[in-house]
């Protein structure tokens, strides 16, 4: 069961976002809309995030944990990932994909393997684009953002949030 203030704010977010989808009706659905609002803020909260994280929390500088050096656009990747894991999650079930009849554990099980995958397309993207082509880290982050955002909305539309015909809202598979 949802929450109380849960509502309240997939309510609100839902009409901020429905408030400006008149001029698209013609030209996108409202799902459609929705999911690149919500994926929109949810990916340029992650950007702000990498960005603040890679020059201003690590200073540009490797992160050491014990005997674990990380790089630091590698681990401003991680930092940025806390963050936008649990927003892009809610914005996806409650307001995009609300109409899912899975079950929210099944629907984070799956956005979790989703993740994973883009997890490692991010990785192995923001390697290649630093490393190889010697791209400026958060230039190379926004290329690798949009690959994962295609990709990502595919993937969530038909498998992690779909509609299984004939079942009834909270029924798993």
């Amino acid at each position: 069961m949802r929450s109380e203030k849960t509502n309240c704010l997939k309510n609100n977010i839902t009409a901020l976002i429905d408030f400006f989808y008149p001029p698209f009706r013609k030209f996108i659905p409202i799902q459609t809309f929705r999911y690149l609002a919500c994926g929109g803020s949810n990916t340029l909260l992650d950007i702000f995030v990498y960005f603040i994280s890679y020059n201003f929390i690590l200073h540009k500088q490797n992160f050491v944990w014990g005997p674990l050096v990380i790089s630091p656009y590698i681990m401003a990747f991680i930092m940025s990932f806390a963050v936008s894991f649990p927003t892009g999650f809610f914005l996806m079930r409650n307001v995009v994909f609300h109409d899912s009849n899975l079950h929210g554990r099944v629907q984070l099980f799956r956005y979790f393997l989703l993740v994973v995958v883009c997890i490692f397309i991010n990785y192995v993207s923001l390697k290649v684009l630093v490393e190889n082509f010697h791209i400026y880290p958060t230039i190379a982050k926004i290329i690798t953002t949009f690959i994962v955002v295609c990709f990502s909305y595919l993937t969530q539309r038909n498998y992690t949030f779909k509609v299984k015909e004939g079942a009834e809202k909270g029924s798993s598979l």
